[in-house]
């Protein structure tokens, strides 16, 4: 009874993990389909301030 359990629980374990992985997997397909529509340059304006809003991209040491 103690080997069919554990065989039970690890196919249901390797069940669960494959299916983790390939959801990540075409998650991250589909994330990167949508990046790719997104300009590279910065020619749209989101919040309306322009660049007056940004944060700097160093900041200065003390």
């Amino acid at each position: 009874m103690n080997t069919e359990m554990f065989i039970v629980g690890f196919v249901i374990f390797s069940a669960y993990l494959y299916f983790l992985i390939w959801n990540i997997i075409t998650q991250n397909r589909k994330q990167r389909e949508a990046n790719d529509s997104i300009p590279e340059d910065d020619s749209m304006d989101y919040d309306g301030m322009g660049n007056y809003g940004r944060f700097p991209n160093s900041s200065k040491k003390k």
